[in-house]
């Protein structure tokens, strides 16, 4: 079973930066393509980034320019690089993980491992 960990949230003021972790446990197929997930409270959970090994990636909209993913496939590990960071983008951080797809998006429901989450908070 594939285990992931995220790692580097914290509080920041707007227009600050932050790097976010996820280590996955093994070297799997399970991590073949990695996203981030966050979740406000009382909102829908919603794709941040997704990156496939290999590096091709997608992001939302409303992060495009100021988020950067990638991933050490030798460390197994995925990074979160956000700038320019904004009060809407307090949320919870989660990352996820599923084996190879030729349908790479960011529906929650197409990823199948999932860490416990880290917590970013964004003053104004």
């Amino acid at each position: 079973w594939l285990e992931l960990v995220e790692s580097g949230g914290g509080s920041v003021q707007a227009g600050g930066s932050l790097t976010l972790s996820c280590q996955a446990s093994q070297s799997s197929s399970s991590s073949y393509v990695m996203a981030w997930f966050r979740q406000a409270p009382g909102k829908v959970r919603e794709g941040v980034a997704v990156i496939e090994r290999g590096g091709r990636t997608i992001y939302a909209d409303n992060v495009k320019g100021r988020f950067t993913i990638s991933k050490d496939d030798v460390k197994e590990t995925m990074y979160l690089v956000m700038d320019n960071l904004k009060s809407e983008d307090t949320a919870m951080y989660y990352c996820a993980s599923r084996g190879p797809t030729t349908t790479m998006n960011l529906d929650a429901l197409n990823f199948h491992f999932w860490g416990q989450g880290t917590q970013v908070t964004v003053s104004s």
